[in-house]
């Protein structure tokens, strides 16, 4: 019994040593792994900054991160070594996402990432005090974060052809800067109220949305010069539209309009409209030119058709410019 018990005590002690050799070789197997790992990526990361500072062009005195047609499904954190960056155009790179740290590129002027596959903005975009142009048309974001509201020198947002956006947080109407913005091809069923809050706003199109009127406070976009509404859903237009004297650049065609409110005569800076593919009710042939070239600068559904329009309306219901711009009761033709 002696010796049987001497022999298991043996054998487990042998055991217990295998196990605690093996239990080392596999930490020490383990660590390695994990060094061959932390070495392969920082190799990898000197290979990609190297790629990234080859992209780096400097032109008009900034330093600008230029990448085109090349695969960027992300970005990578050695970009940070290159935070003196004040533009970014990366386009048709395949990128799904901003990255976090997009924050610290306190110098960026510009962040071009249009035509890419970005779903999301991150909330550090609001960091970015110096921004100017903010464009990310062509991409798949669903909304708009209400942080992009704290980069008050922004002059351009383009957000183009995302296809999902339908509405603005109403804090951006802070951006006073904020004089250009493209929103065309997305989902708006309304011209969101942030828009309406900025007074500075110059140049806007919502063109290819769901847009079914348009609000009678759009007159507050007193310095609004060019509005394109193409391809929506509009049957009307509000009589305030006339207020708006600044406006040189009206598109209104392939919309559900039925007639042309006679107070746009009066919108004396209006140069260039478009009524085209509009269900009018009144069909109205403008007067031949006099010569070929006054034909060709003659647009049809054009400025000229407008005026032409309102003159047939008011004959029509009898009524004249003056009372349609001044309130008063219509006046009746007693023919």
């Amino acid at each position: 019994m002696a010796e049987t018990a001497v022999c298991l005590g043996t054998f487990t002690a042998v055991k217990t040593l295998w196990e605690v050799r093996i239990h080392k070789i596999n930490e020490e197997l383990q660590k390695e792994k994990e060094f061959r790992q932390r070495l392969l990526l920082v190799w990898e990361e000197r290979a990609a900054l190297a790629k990234l500072k080859e992209k780096v062009i400097n032109e008009g005195g900034r330093a600008i991160l230029r990448i085109e047609e090349e695969e960027w499904k992300t970005l990578p954190s050695c970009l940070l070594k290159l935070i003196h960056l004040q533009e970014w155009q990366l386009h048709r790179t395949s990128l799904q996402k901003i990255p976090q740290f997009i924050g610290r590129f306190h110098s960026l002027v510009v962040l071009d990432l249009s035509r890419n596959s970005i779903e999301s903005v991150p909330k550090e975009i609001g960091q970015l005090t110096s921004l100017q142009e903010l464009l990310l048309s062509y991409n798949r974001i669903k909304s708009v974060p209400k942080e992009i509201s704290n980069c008050i020198s922004l002059e351009r947002l383009e957000l183009a052809v995302n296809r999902s956006i339908c509405d603005l947080p109403p804090q951006l109407s802070d951006l006073k800067k904020l004089s250009h913005i493209d929103l065309c091809m997305n989902q708006f069923t309304d011209i969101p109220s942030a828009l309406l809050n900025m007074p500075n706003l110059e140049w806007l199109d919502m063109g290819g949305n769901k847009l079914q009127k348009l609000p009678d406070a759009i007159d507050r976009m007193e310095n609004l010069h060019t509005l394109w509404l193409q391809r929506n859903e509009i049957n009307s237009l509000p009589e305030t539209i006339g207020n708006m004297k600044n406006l040189s650049t009206l598109v209104l065609s392939n919309n559900k309009l039925k007639h042309i409110p006679a107070c746009m005569k009066n919108m004396t800076n209006l140069r260039f409209v478009n009524f085209r593919d509009n269900p009018l009710e009144l069909e109205v042939t403008l007067p031949p030119c006099e010569n070929t070239e006054e034909e060709e600068q003659q647009e049809m559904f054009g400025i000229d058709f407008m005026h032409m329009y309102i003159q047939e309306s008011l004959k029509k219901t009898g009524r004249n410019v003056e009372s349609c711009t001044s309130g008063s009761p219509p006046v009746m033709n007693p023919n």
